[in-house]
């Protein structure tokens, strides 16, 4: 048996967890709203509010599940990718715990922790998928379509060539002026409106990779151009503006998907990252799903953003091997 303790700090949210082997403990998020009037994550500002939330957040982590300090067995930590300022917050501290208490250090790459939150149980009664599986991960940095064979044979078939979906949604909402963050805005707008108000050109790139690159440009074009004509056009069509670029992207994040599981011969699908938590994405993957007589993991709200309990059980997998972490390993940002 194995008492993980997890940080994450790869972003603007700090967040400490507590797994036994790959049950969940505790999960604990402070989230950080100092960032909401500059429209976007400003990384000096991250980096001083883990500061102040990680010993905090530490604390209550482990008071909710139950166990003592001397109690945990390793020290799981984000080491990249993310903003270095505040990876640094949180690799500094799992070193320091890890050298007071004489404890083992593991290093956890960020996306993989995305992707194997799928392993994270609940109870005796939680499901996880069966290898081989197909596994769309979607974040604001990151698009990429992964094959696993096992937690740590991960093979990239398509990512995105420039920008990542989440960087998309989040500006369209900055284009239309509807706050940050702009996934969750664009997305309960979304319900309210018309999918098929609008189209908006698909890029047309080879293989499974991805480009948003092209789709923001248009869309701002398509904006100013309206907008010329009718200053209100926004304000207007707000809501089905919202649920048409929600549409084109989920659409398109999904057929190269799609097209990929076909070409491997997967028999489950997963979705994982900060936009697995776009409903139109999430019932349109389980839908995929149905057509094809594939079995559809989705995560808990909780495990799609990012999340200390990510990183334990990436952790917990790596103390299995015996991979520990030197404690002059530094963070990366990219």
């Amino acid at each position: 048996m194995a008492l993980i303790l997890a940080i994450e700090s790869s972003c603007d949210d700090t967040s400490a967890a507590v797994l036994r082997n790959d049950r969940i403990l505790s999960n604990v998020i402070a989230s950080q709203k100092v960032h909401e009037q500059y429209g976007g994550v400003v990384p000096e500002l991250a980096s001083r509010a883990h500061q102040q939330n990680i010993v905090p957040v530490v604390d209550a982590a482990i008071s909710n599940a139950g166990i003592s300090r001397s109690d945990i067995d390793a020290v799981a930590f984000t080491r990249g990718p993310g903003l270095l300022g505040s990876l640094l917050v949180g690799v500094s501290f799992a070193k320091g715990f890890a050298q007071a208490f004489d404890r083992p250090l593991i290093e956890v790459n960020h996306l993989q922790a995305h992707v194997l939150s799928h392993f994270i149980k609940e109870s005796d009664d939680s499901v996880v998928p069966q290898f081989p599986f197909v596994c769309l991960l979607v974040s604001g940095g990151h698009t990429q379509i992964l094959l696993l064979r096992s937690h740590f044979e991960i093979e990239v078939l398509g990512q995105t060539i420039d920008d990542a979906a989440g960087e998309a949604i989040d500006k369209a909402a900055k284009i239309m002026d509807l706050g940050y963050p702009g996934g969750p805005i664009i997305d309960r707008l979304a319900a309210q409106g018309n999918a098929d108000a609008f189209h908006f050109a698909t890029p047309h790139i080879p293989g499974f990779d991805y480009s948003f690159s092209g789709l923001k440009t248009s869309f701002l074009y398509f904006l100013r151009d309206q907008l010329a004509e009718n200053p209100d056009f926004i304000e207007q069509n707000k809501a089905d503006l919202c649920a048409s670029i929600q549409k084109c992207i989920v659409d398109f994040l999904l057929g190269k998907m799609e097209r990929a599981v076909k070409k491997c011969g997967a028999r489950q699908i997963a979705i994982a990252g900060g936009v697995s938590a776009n409903s139109l994405l999430r019932s349109s993957l389980q839908q995929m799903g149905q057509r094809h007589g594939w079995k559809v993991f989705i995560p808990k709200f909780q495990y799609c953003t990012d999340n200390a309990a990510m990183v334990g059980i990436a952790g917990y997998f790596k103390y299995l091997r015996g991979e520990f972490a030197d404690i002059s390993l530094p963070p990366f940002a990219r």
